[in-house]
């Protein structure tokens, strides 16, 4: 088990090294610069070790709030400092708020359509069994 969690930090840590080194090749053609390997390597550390701080953050948000799961507000907590992220952050967790709410819109008028439906097939079926 030790050794899966492991196999799974270096995995991580592997992606997070390409993704930087993506990150720094766009730079390099946009601002005409170069990034040693060494750099990367640096800027992957760092990043990489964030990442855990924002986590164990975004736990002890959620735990002193006495909830199990991370949610938006811990997100918004953790951005505070950045107005920018905070910002975009919030605009996001409005946007999906949104769509939410217009798909909870159209389920409960599909459903309201298919029971009036329904009672509609009902109706003309005790009126036939009249006649």
């Amino acid at each position: 088990k030790e050794e899966d969690v492991l196999i799974l930090l270096q995995r991580l840590k592997a992606a997070v090294h390409y993704t930087v080194g993506c990150l720094c090749e766009e730079v390099s053609s946009d601002k005409d610069m170069q990034f040693s390997k060494q750099t990367i390597a640096a800027i992957s550390e760092v990043t990489f070790g964030q990442c855990e701080n924002f986590a164990k953050d975004l736990e002890m948000f959620a735990r002193h709030a006495k909830r199990s799961t991370v949610n938006t507000e811990d997100v918004k907590l953790l951005a505070r400092r950045s107005h920018s992220l905070l910002k975009y952050i919030t605009e996001k967790n409005e946007d999906i708020a949104q769509l939410n709410l217009e798909r909870k819109a159209k389920k409960k008028k599909k459903l309201e359509d298919e029971n009036r439906n329904s009672v509609e097939l009902a109706e003309a079926g005790v009126e036939e069994s009249e006649n």
